[in-house]
């Protein structure tokens, strides 16, 4: 599959101006309790530097923001159209002292070795040329002793359940792209990167063999998306 980052680029600042209506549409609104119930398992450095990847819209980017007394949270992306979104997002939400937001490939970060005490990815991993690279460069940012957490959709194993996801996915969720958003090809994309993902299992053993340790991981609707957590 083409992931480069120009192709990438592309895709997103067309998705944009209604990403935020759409994955409320396709995900019925469950990708928000998904970072909700992630933010619950980690502990946010109060005065830590704090990078969000993938950032998008902004939705982590604030959340993280708001947990903070002195630190800062950097949100990353790719999409300069997206990044214009969430700067919206930062100044009606209050937080606009506590971030900011920089463009750029995760492939190559910006900033040096051991730079943050958290860094995040939500549903941002797949989308990397190279996802297994794309995590050292992340381990690489991150402080000894920092934390990574990966949020990502992942694949049901239940055999009752995964040939209704695969129909979803498949099926239902570029019709949908099309109708709401008028932008099929860009869903169609999104759901192959997700089918083409590794499992969240083969996600634990990349990070492991990254270097991170004490990895564990959290599944979300029967095996829909998936979080992970890892420290250097």
């Amino acid at each position: 599959m083409n992931k480069t980052p120009k192709r990438v680029q592309g895709i997103f600042d067309g998705l944009a101006p209604d990403y935020d209506k759409m994955n409320d549409i396709i995900s019925l609104g469950t990708h928000r309790s998904w970072r909700t119930k992630t933010m619950q398992a980690i502990t946010v450095p109060k005065n830590g530097q704090i990078l969000d990847v993938a950032a998008g819209t902004g939705d982590w980017t604030i959340a993280l923001a708001q947990e903070l007394d002195q630190g800062h949270v950097t949100g990353f992306d790719l999409s300069a159209e997206m990044l214009a979104v969430a700067r919206e997002k930062v100044v009606a939400a209050g937080v606009s002292f506590w971030v900011t937001l920089t463009q750029g490939n995760a492939m190559s970060l910006p900033y040096d070795d051991n730079t943050f005490d958290l860094v995040t990815i939500g549903f941002g991993l797949r989308n990397l040329p190279d996802p297994v690279k794309g995590l050292a460069e992340l381990y690489r940012v991150l402080k000894p002793g920092g934390e990574l957490v990966v949020l990502e959709t992942s694949q049901p194993d239940n055999p009752i359940i995964k040939p209704f996801w695969k129909m979803y996915f498949k099926g239902l969720m570029p019709v949908m792209g099309k109708v709401f958003a008028h932008d099929k090809s860009s869903y169609d994309y999104l759901e192959q990167t997700t089918e083409e993902f590794m499992t969240y299992q083969e996600l634990a053993t990349v990070m492991r063999q990254t270097g991170f340790e004490g990895v564990s991981y959290e599944r979300f609707n029967f095996g829909a998306a998936a979080a992970h957590f890892g420290r250097k």
